[in-house]
């Protein structure tokens, strides 16, 4: 039976689509559902292109009920891969699936973490203390916004004159070449449990 894989994320979900596409034709694995908060996300459209299954869910259902953990449960998934999803995952959901969920963060964590720290505000922050580097950190979900164990991060350097839009490009780079490769190396070590 192959793995199974559901993304969770708010916004446009480039690195959903580069999942996707990653596991489309996979022996092993497959993306089995898309999550997210925002019903307003291009990443339903993302996922519609891939017939990969969505749903939308409110607060209260996120956070005060058992449905997502129950549809996660019902669709068998191994991993939860948080791909620009910007709520703290709560305590339930956490317990429900040790070790299991991971997410991306555009910057070498400790550095730049933490509630609010996301996307452009992330880079905007690396530009003004002046850093020569910056990159990616994929890491495990805990309690706390980006404080779990770092699973891989890659670096890239900053030239003088690189702006938001490079920055941001750089990272994004590493992020499309990575995260796929890392979720795939995780779900093999799930297989040999």
């Amino acid at each position: 039976m192959k793995k199974r894989i559901a993304i969770f994320a708010s916004g446009s979900g480039s690195n959903a689509q580069k999942i996707m596409e990653h596991f489309k034709k996979h022996p092993d694995a497959e993306v089995a559902i898309v999550l997210t908060n925002n019903p307003e996300a291009y990443v339903l459209q993302r996922a519609d292109n891939f017939e990969v299954p969505s749903h939308i869910f409110t607060r209260q259902e996120f956070y005060s009920s058992k449905n997502i953990i129950q549809l996660l449960t019902n669709l068998q998934i191994d991993l939860i891969v948080l791909a620009g999803f910007l709520w703290l995952i709560p305590n339930n959901l956490l317990k429900a699936f040790p070790n299991k969920i991971i997410n991306l963060h555009p910057a070498l964590l400790p550095k730049y973490g933490g509630k609010g720290m996301y996307g452009d505000r992330v880079h905007n922050a690396i530009i003004e203390a002046g850093d020569g580097e910056s990159g990616i950190t994929i890491h495990f979900v805990n309690e706390e916004f980006d404080e779990g164990e770092i699973i891989h991060q890659s670096r890239f350097h900053i030239d003088k004159g690189d702006d938001l839009e490079i920055i941001k490009f750089k990272g994004q780079q590493l992020e499309h070449l990575h995260y796929p490769k890392i979720i795939e190396f995780l779900l093999k070590k799930i297989k040999n449990n």
